[in-house]
């Protein structure tokens, strides 16, 4: 086993010296199967692995190698459970492996990348500068379970579907400055920390704030924002617009007046501070009860866009990368980590709940309970919905609207 290790070590190592040589070529018929999970989606830091399998080098160390992406469990559980002979994982989340009295069934045997690109820190009077000093201290580092989660647990129900949803909707470019908008609920709190995670690994650069609006919060809800904040690890800046003293005597529709100059106050915050977008934590189930809502209460065809520009501050956008994930997988990662965030937190809840937009209010919940009760008929129902505003054919529509206003299918009906 020793010189099978070292064998497989000295291939992968030792291709950064390999230069521009021959394609390797074995007749070796009696291959040793090898399987070698990767810490995350193929990248640089595993050339060599692909290399050495392209030209023949494992072949003619005597080795079969399959290469495969990591589970939602991660590399180094999947090589002490035995499913992988070979992993590669980043040094924070291997350190737990050795950790006294928890060791998993595993040994580190080379380092892909000789300088860790990660660093440690530490005040400057503590006096730590060497490893050895480390000792009896605490290290904090970012893989906390609530992150780790993300690309592990929750990798399929909620990550895969924010970089999805980032990719097909464009919402994300090189030199953007977005304004993570922080309203305390568990939809942003999630969002700021998938928009982490993405700044984190992605391949192109962009730059982070993130911005919470106090429009009036009493001082407990307040301060529930900054503990969670803290906890999560989210360096919020928070702005004052004490909205709810501006809509609290407004008889019709308060909350969408109060939305509407919600969303005015952080566009021009973040215009303010350079950023060129705003992202929202509108998510699936919030654009298919928007898109039955407007066609049973609006009578009208549309939807909740993923992205749109500003029509009162210029060079805008506002983007809304939880456009592909459920609301029921937001509550379970929520739940996950035992989490409380805020709910509704305004001034009509806390005095007159019944003074709460009771309408509105009303006809949301209808429409959630509409769903559910077609769910029952036809699972796929909400996907349905969610897919009718992709597949409009407008030469099946009798009218339709656009800047130049409205347009009747007689225009072009003899044509």
């Amino acid at each position: 086993m020793k010189k099978f290790i070292s064998v497989f070590v000295a291939v992968v190592t030792a291709l950064s010296f390999t230069g521009c040589g021959q394609t390797a070529t074995s007749e070796n018929k009696n291959l040793e199967k090898v399987t070698v999970v990767l810490d995350w989606t193929p990248n640089t830091n595993h050339t060599g692995l692909y290399v050495a399998k392209e030209k023949g080098y494992f072949e003619d160390a005597g080795l079969d190698v399959e290469i495969q992406q990591p589970p939602e469990d991660g590399a180094t559980l999947m090589v002490s459970s035995g499913k992988a002979q070979f992993g590669i994982d980043f040094q924070e989340y291997l350190a737990p492996a050795f950790k006294p009295g928890e060791e998993m069934n595993v040994s580190a045997v080379a380092a892909i990348i000789q300088h860790n690109t990660s660093g440690l820190i530490s005040l400057k009077e503590k006096g730590i500068d060497s490893p050895k000093k480390l000792e009896g201290k605490t290290y904090a580092t970012w893989d906390m379970d609530i992150e780790k989660s993300i690309i592990k647990k929750f990798r399929k129900s909620v990550w895969c579907k924010f970089t999805k949803a980032i990719r097909e909707y464009e919402l994300v470019k090189d030199g953007d400055k977005i304004a993570v908008c922080i309203s305390g609920g568990k939809d942003s709190m999630l969002m700021a920390k998938l928009f982490q995670e993405l700044k984190r690994h992605n391949k192109f650069e962009f730059e982070l704030v993130f911005m919470v609006m106090d429009p009036g919060y009493n001082k407990v809800n307040r301060q529930m924002i900054i503990d969670n904040s803290k906890k999560l690890n989210i360096p919020i800046q928070i702005f004052d617009s004490q909205i709810f003293d501006s809509v609290f005597n407004i008889e019709k529709s308060p909350c969408y007046l109060c939305a509407r100059m919600r969303r005015g106050h952080l566009y021009a915050k973040a215009k303010e501070l350079g950023c060129n977008k705003i992202a929202l934590g509108h998510h699936y189930d919030d654009v298919i009860e928007t898109i039955l809502m407007g066609m049973l209460y609006g009578a009208q065809i549309q939807t909740m866009m993923p992205k749109l520009h500003s029509l009162n501050f210029e060079g805008m956008e506002l983007i809304r990368p939880m456009y592909l994930i459920r609301e029921d997988d937001i509550k379970a990662w929520r739940d996950e980590h035992e989490l409380t965030f805020l709910q509704c937190a305004c001034k009509f809840t806390e005095e007159n709940q019944d003074a709460h937009d009771e309408e509105n209010a009303s006809k949301r919940l209808e429409i959630k309970q509409l769903i559910k009760d077609l769910k029952k008929v036809n699972p796929f129902v909400e996907g349905n919905i969610f897919k009718s505003v992709e597949n409009v054919n407008l030469k099946t529509i009798v009218a339709y609207k656009d800047d130049e206003g409205k347009h009747l299918f007689l225009e072009h009906y003899d044509d």
